[in-house]
């Protein structure tokens, strides 16, 4: 491996941070076995795994006076092999640390290998890089109920089961408010009825506020029947789903996560 200039604290700490998140980052064990097999002394190992995992980057750094360890350490932890039950896991670990590395000059690959590449300067583009929908869907302040769903999917650039999913995620978030247990058309119409309702955007005391429920259950109902029931039904061949249209159909389900945010069980 070539030479690397030593990474700064806080590009170091950003990696580290995605390496040993709290929810989808490596373990206590996996990072101890990992720092042996680097040959990376551990220097606080009683310490929470970000700042145990730093601090053994940082002493390398400092006695070595190179930033290979990182690239060494990365390289073993994204090995595909570790993830071929758990792709999800994987997409989201290199999806993240190539909007880090990518400030620093590096990207990793598919196959969990770093390699260089030209520098980011700005944020924007670093995140484009690790995923242009992703990314279009953070800079409209998309809610979080969309990536929920999809993630793997949107780092993948997977139009098609993107949307998808992020549709059935809002079926089952409807479910979830409501308690009722069918899906689609019978869902939104049981669920947002105006005469027996279970759930309500408003307080239905006008009619606006009733045209209002009855317009929402409209757009929901032409949501699963235009978009979702196609894609769950028809081969991704025979039904392309472009960037445009993805990112279209994504942020109107952004819009009805945010009504249903604002729901009350009558």
């Amino acid at each position: 491996m070539d030479r690397i200039p030593p990474f700064n604290a806080q590009k170091l700490e950003a990696a580290c941070k995605i390496l040993a998140d709290t929810d989808r980052g490596l373990t206590g064990s996996e990072i101890g076995y990992l720092l042996q097999d680097c040959r990376i002394s551990e220097v606080s190992p009683g310490m929470t795994k970000w700042k145990r995992l730093f601090n053994a980057l940082v002493e390398a750094q400092n006695k070595h006076q190179v930033g290979n360890h990182l690239i060494m350490f990365i390289n073993r932890a994204l090995d595909p092999v570790s993830y071929a039950q758990d792709k999800e896991k994987f997409s989201w670990r290199r999806s993240e640390l190539n909007v880090v590395l990518s400030f620093s000059g590096f990207s990793v690959r598919e196959d969990g290998k770093v390699i260089r590449t030209p520098k980011e300067t700005m944020l924007k583009g670093a995140r484009a890089r690790a995923g242009a929908l992703k990314s279009a869907l953070e800079d409209r302040n998309a809610h979080s109920e969309v990536f929920k769903y999809c993630r793997a999917e949107l780092v993948d650039e997977n139009y098609f089961h993107a949307v998808l999913e992020s549709i059935k995620g809002v079926a089952q978030r409807m479910r979830d408010l409501s308690g009722l247990t069918t899906d689609g058309a019978e869902l939104v119409n049981s669920a947002f009825s105006v005469k027996t309702p279970v759930l309500a955007i408003n307080s239905l005391t006008t009619e606006t506020e009733i045209s209002e429920q009855k317009g929402f259950s409209n757009i929901l109902v032409g949501l699963f029947g235009a978009v979702r029931n196609p894609t769950a039904h028809a081969p991704k061949i025979s039904w392309p789903m472009t960037e445009q249209d993805a990112l279209d159909v994504m942020s109107l389900i952004s819009f009805i996560h945010r009504k249903l945010d604002g729901t009350t069980k009558v």
